[in-house]
């Protein structure tokens, strides 16, 4: 049975997603604070953090950096704020999701359930088989998730390993952030346009000689993005 950690302080919610959660054959735990979630996070595997940014102790956005240093866990962060500037920060921070209170709860278990799945697979190596792109200097190892830039190895979270797989596997291709996120995230992309922003700088910091011009992957001024193949 896969196992869910819920953090959260308010405990009226907390219990509701764990309702929903276990009648959907997840195990849940709770912590109400951050440093005993944190604790909880990296002594123990979970197949997904349920991570609420408002929290005692430790706020959800430390709570995501400090796991993300150790661990590779799905993390859904959970707010009742709606400004991008959190989305930003919590993608930032390496964080797979951000999801608006008050929501439904068959949102969230779908929600959980596709992020597992996505990560499973991941893990799996089902979609990258053996299979080595190079590009002029770029090396992206599908099947080790290892990418390496004139010799280096570059060091990618799993969504920005994903994005950039996704967009060097379709050279020259146009894509607009919508069908980036729905086919990188899996899900609807309504309203989290920034997420698909973030990440791509955040790769360009990485693979680019030049992340303010970039040659790898351009933007496509009013449509979205292209990886050129060069």
């Amino acid at each position: 049975m896969k196992k869910i950690l819920i953090m959260e302080d308010d405990i009226g919610i907390a219990e509701l997603e764990r309702d929903y959660l276990e009648a959907n054959g997840f195990a849940v735990e709770i912590a109400a604070d951050g440093n005993q979630g944190l604790q909880k996070a990296l002594a123990e595997e979970y197949a997904l953090i349920l991570l609420d940014i408002m929290l005692p102790g430790q706020d959800g956005f430390q709570v995501c950096r400090r796991v993300r240093e150790r661990k590779n866990t799905p993390i859904l962060l959970v707010s009742a704020r709606r400004e991008d500037i959190d989305k930003i920060r919590g993608f930032g921070l390496g964080a797979d999701d951000y999801i608006v209170k008050p929501f439904s709860p068959n949102e969230l278990v779908a929600r959980v359930k596709g992020h597992i799945a996505r990560y499973e697979r991941l893990t799996c190596g089902e979609n990258s088989g053996d299979k080595i792109l190079r590009y002029a200097g770029l090396e992206i190892q599908l099947d080790a998730r290892r990418v390496f830039v004139e010799g280096e190895e570059m060091t990618l979270k799993n969504r920005e390993f994903e994005l950039l797989a996704f967009l060097a596997e379709n050279p020259g291709i146009v894509f607009s952030r919508e069908k980036i996120f729905d086919r990188v995230w899996g899900m609807e992309a309504i309203g989290d346009n920034a997420t698909v922003m973030v990440h791509i700088n955040r790769i360009r910091e990485k693979i680019e000689p030049d992340p303010a011009h970039p040659v790898y992957i351009e933007t496509v001024w009013g449509t979205g993005y292209r990886f050129n193949k060069f």
